[in-house]
C-alpha cells in the first residue's frame, strides 16, 4: 500500500528576534471506505512526532510506514508534526508546539482528498473529500526517539485535550540521570571513545556555529556569542547525505544530524535542551552530583536522596521537561518499544522510566527488543522481523482510543 501524500496544514508561526518561520503537520486522514451521506465523523488520531535528537528532521523524516498502516487502517487519522529545533529553540519551545499541535487539530474540520506519490488521486481508500472532525476524547500521541520523548511532554502537560494513550519508540529522555553503570549518565557524561552507534568522536571546532560560548573551543577568541545568538528559528531541517564518492560514503551533509551526539559527547545536551547556559551550564553541578553520588542504586533511600538532590539543582521552571521528575498518576495509558543494544537511547532510559510509572500506578508495557539497535523499526524488513509487536500496538490503540 502506498503512502498518500499527506495534506500539509500550518498550525502557527514561530519566531525569534532573527526570523519568523512556519510549523505544519501533515495529515492522513483513516481508510474509510464508505462514509454516509451528510455525516461528519468524529474519528480518532495518532498525532506523531519524529526523531532526530530534537536538531534534525521533519515531518517526513524516518516515517514509521508500519504505525501509519496499522492506525489508518483502522480508521484513525495519522497526524506527522513538525517542531522547533536546538538551538535556537529549547525545550520549552518545543514544549508549547507540542501542546499547539494537539489544540489545533481538534479545532477544524478536515477534508479527506489525497494524492498518492504519482499525484493521482486516491479516492478509491480515502473517500475523496469528505469531511470529518478529531474526537478529543481518542488521541494518541507517539514518537521515535527524540519524538518519543515529545510524546512524555504531551502526556505531562497536554490537558485540553489530554491523550488517551501514548507509544513511545527508543524514546529518550526517560531518565536523563541514571545509566546502568553507577556514576555515569549518557546525557551528562563525557565521552572519549565511540559511543554513539560506534562512530567517530567529533572535534567541536567544526560545529562552532552551533554551540554555545560555554563549550565553543574558539570562545575566548571571537566573542562567540555572536555565532550561537545569531542562529534563526526552525521547525524543518531534512536529513541529507553525502553520496557514495564521498570519503566517508553515506555520511550525514546536514551538520544538524551530528548535533545530538557532539552534545552527548561533551556531556552538555541537558544545557541546549533546557537552555540553561547560565552560570556555565546545568550540566556541571548535575554531573557534579551524579559522580559523588553513592556508587550503587540498591538502597531505595540512596537513590530518593540523589533525587531529592537532582531537583534541588535543577531550577523550577525546567524541571516540567524531565519525564522522570514530572510524572505523576495521570500519565496516560503507554507502551514502550526499545532495543536491548540501543547505543544511541540507552534502554535503560525506557527501563527506568517505567519503574517510575509503574510506581505511580500507570498502565505501562514495554517490549524490549532483543539485541536490536536504534530506529530498528525502520529497517527494510522491519514488518516481517517485528510485525507480532507492531500489533500489539495495534491493540493497544484498539483498547485506549477505540476501534472504528
Amino acid at each position: 500500500m502506498s503512502i498518500p501524500i499527506p495534506q500539509s496544514l500550518v498550525y502557527k508561526q514561530v519566531s525569534n528576534h532573527l526570523s519568523t518561520v512556519d510549523a505544519h503537520l501533515d495529515v492522513y486522514p483513516p481508510a474509510f471506505t464508505s462514509v454516509a451521506n451528510g455525516t461528519t465523523p468524529s474519528v480518532p488520531a495518532v498525532i506523531y512526532f519524529h526523531g532526530g535528537g530534537l536538531t534534525v528532521g521533519n515531518s517526513q523524516s524516518w516515517f514509521p510506514t508500519w504505525l501509519y498502516n496499522r492506525t489508518t487502517n483502522a480508521g484513525y487519522t495519522f497526524i506527522s508534526a513538525d517542531y522547533q529545533l536546538l538551538p535556537p529553540a529549547t525545550g520549552h519551545d518545543i514544549l508549547q508546539d507540542i501542546q499547539d499541535v494537539l489544540r489545533f487539530v481538534i479545532s477544524r474540520e478536515f477534508v479527506s482528498t489525497s494524492t498518492d506519490s504519482s499525484g493521482a488521486e486516491t479516492g478509491s481508500v480515502h473517500m475523496g473529500g469528505f469531511r470529518y472532525w478529531i474526537d478529543p476524547e481518542a488521541i494518541a500521541v507517539a514518537g521515535s526517539s527524540a519524538g518519543g520523548l515529545c510524546a512524555y511532554l504531551a502526556a505531562i502537560h497536554c490537558t485540553s485535550p489530554k491523550p488517551k494513550a501514548i507509544i513511545s519508540m527508543y524514546g529518550m529522555g526517560g531518565d536523563f540521570f541514571i545509566n546502568e553503570c553507577p556514576k555515569t549518565s549518557h546525557y551528562l557524561s563525557p565521552k572519549t571513545k565511540p559511543f554513539f552507534l560506534g562512530r567517530e568522536i567529533l572535534d567541536p571546532r567544526d560545529f562552532t556555529e552551533y554551540l554555545h560560548p560555554n563549550h565553543d573551543p574558539d570562545a575566548p577568541s571571537e566573542p562567540a556569542s555572536r555565532k550561537f545568538a545569531s542562529l534563526q528559528s526552525i521547525t524543518d531541517s531534512a536529513p541529507a547525505y553525502h553520496p557514495e564518492t564521498y570519503h566517508i560514503p553515506g555520511y550525514p551533509a546536514n551538520p544538524r544530524m551530528l548535533l545530538p551526539r557532539l552534545y552527548l559527547q561533551l556531556g552538555v545536551y541537558i544545557d541546549y535542551y533546557t537552555g540553561a547556559h547560565e552560570n556555565g551550564g546545568i550540566s556541571i553541578p548535575l554531573r557534579d552530583a551524579l559522580t559523588s553520588k553513592p556508587g550503587s542504586e540498591a538502597s531505595d533511600d540512596s537513590a530518593a536522596e540523589f533525587e531529592s538532590l537532582v531537583r534541588t539543582l535543577i531550577p523550577t521552571q525546567h524541571r516540567g521537561l524531565f519525564p522522570h521528575l514530572a510524572a505523576s498518576k495521570d500519565w496516560p495509558p503507554t507502551v514502550l518499544l526499545h532495543g536491548t543494544e540501543d547505543s544511541a537511547v540507552p534502554i535503560w532510559d525506557s527501563r527506568n522510566l517505567v519503574r517510575r510509572l509503574k510506581a505511580l500506578g500507570v498502565d505501562v508495557e514495554l517490549y524490549e527488543v532483543e539485541g536490536r539497535e536504534h530506529s530498528f523499526g525502520c529497517e527494510p524488513d522491519a514488518e516481517e522481523l517485528f510485525g507480532d509487536i507492531f500489533d500489539q500496538v495495534k491493540d493497544f490503540l484498539k483498547k485506549h482510543i477505540g476501534n472504528q
